[in-house]
């Protein structure tokens, strides 16, 4: 948990041993000894912060069929970031070092290479079914936009205000942002021009 929250602040470049080691009030050798390095030990607090971020939005895409509404696809891909913004503590630390790892992702990551996939999958499912005339290179860039904007979200001053908000009120300010971003620029009739103030 120290790490997690230490990465969550300052970032794995930010995090000494001494740090980690400070908050739990263990020493160095222990730590050195069971983790072998700070970088194995980020490395493992990164690892259990993704899957543990991938299952939660894995099994909210999961209770959603085709006939989910947009709003409901939206809601699914959101909720891990609404509840942790409530609920602070861990789950936020857990989103904070997701999002960090998302804006600036370490190498090595192949092992939750299914996990990732298998999330991109069910969310590109549920967004064909809601937005059939938008090829799939186009709903990867606004899955992957929704994602950037739920990871600035997490780490921006915006994040601390709407932490101060149950989930519920969180998703009624977050939902239709992230619908907007897999909705996208309406695309004009072929042939048309389209003004891009209207």
């Amino acid at each position: 948990m120290a790490a997690l929250e230490l990465l969550a602040q300052r970032g794995q470049e930010g995090v000494t041993l001494r740090d980690i080691t400070d908050r739990v009030g263990a020493n160095v050798a222990a730590v050195s000894h069971h983790f072998g390095s700070l970088e194995s030990l980020c490395d493992s607090a990164i690892e259990y912060a993704l899957e543990r971020c991938l299952d939660e939005q894995i099994q909210e895409l999961g209770f959603l069929d085709t006939t989910s509404t947009l709003q409901g696809v939206a809601a699914a891909f959101a909720r891990p970031m609404t509840r942790a913004l409530a609920a602070g503590g861990e789950e936020l630390a857990v989103m904070r070092t997701v999002a960090r790892v998302g804006i600036d992702p370490p190498q090595g990551r192949q092992r939750l290479t299914d996990e990732f996939d298998r999330s991109r999958r069910d969310a590109l499912r549920m967004l064909t079914a809601n937005l059939p005339g938008v090829d799939e290179a186009e709903l990867i860039f606004r899955t992957r936009c929704a994602a950037g904007m739920l990871n600035w979200l997490a780490l921006a001053p915006i994040g601390t205000e709407l932490a101060a908000m149950s989930a519920e009120e969180i998703g009624r300010q977050l939902i239709p942002v992230v619908v907007g971003a897999f909705h996208g620029y309406p695309q004009p009739a072929s042939g048309q021009a389209q003004d891009p103030h209207q």
